[in-house]
């Protein structure tokens, strides 16, 4: 297992970040994510043989939000 924390920038609200751990939350190896709202920050546990990290990072923007770290 693996875990990251992710800047992610646009999430100003509760509907924006039930968008990204929904999102995230569905990909298959993703153990958990947690949205720190505040911080604009994503922590994601994942498993890296089934899941890579970019593919998290695409879903992210696929919901609209920018990823910088």
């Amino acid at each position: 297992m693996q875990q990251v924390t992710l800047n992610v920038q646009g999430m100003t609200c509760g509907s924006c970040a039930n968008k990204v751990e929904g999102r995230v939350g569905k990909l298959t190896g993703v153990e958990s994510v947690k949205i720190h709202l505040s911080e604009g920050a994503v922590d994601v546990k994942f498993n890296e043989s089934i899941v890579e990290l970019e593919e998290i990072k695409a879903a992210i923007k696929d919901t609209g939000y920018e990823v910088t770290a």
